[in-house]
């Protein structure tokens, strides 16, 4: 259930911003934050951060798999792990955010540009800190878990 809400938030959230971004900065960039964050409107074609332009096939394809990957990892493995499920959320939602604007626009809503990076978005922003959760949890915490194996031996 955890993983349905965050992973809908993170949809409603990304698609609001990006509408209020289509219909307020069409006409050029505002600057937030003088020389470091503005708020510019861009069609993006490629993947998170402008990655592989006009690859829109093959994200139409890939995405799917990935959250169905990702799914059946959780059900399999992870489902009672609260890091792992929210890492899995923020992915889910932000990759289902972007797959929606693909397939209704036909390119992705990118709007957050802090000049020194490409300019991306909320579902980006969720798909590289579920990401980075992930990866902080594979390396550092899960080696430092018991074993499923470890477990049952202990209780026989």
């Amino acid at each position: 259930m955890f993983i349905s809400i965050l992973a809908v938030l993170v949809i409603v959230i990304d698609q609001i911003t990006k509408h209020i971004a289509v219909e307020n900065l069409s006409k050029g960039s505002i600057e937030i934050i003088k020389g470091f964050f503005h708020l510019t409107y861009v069609q993006n074609s490629g993947a998170a951060f402008g990655v592989l332009q006009n690859g829109k096939l093959l994200f139409l394809f890939v995405t799917p798999v990935i959250i169905v990957s990702i799914l059946v990892y959780l059900f399999l493995y992870a489902r009672r792990n609260h890091v792992l499920s929210t890492a899995s959320a923020l992915i889910i939602g932000g990759a289902l955010g972007n797959y929606i604007d693909r397939i209704r626009l036909g390119y992705v809503v990118d709007f957050l540009d802090f000049r020194v990076w490409p300019v991306f978005n909320i579902a980006d922003s969720a798909v590289v800190v579920g990401t980075c959760i992930f990866a902080f949890y594979v390396i550092f915490i899960s080696e430092k878990e018991p074993k499923r194996e470890e477990i049952k031996g202990e209780s026989d």
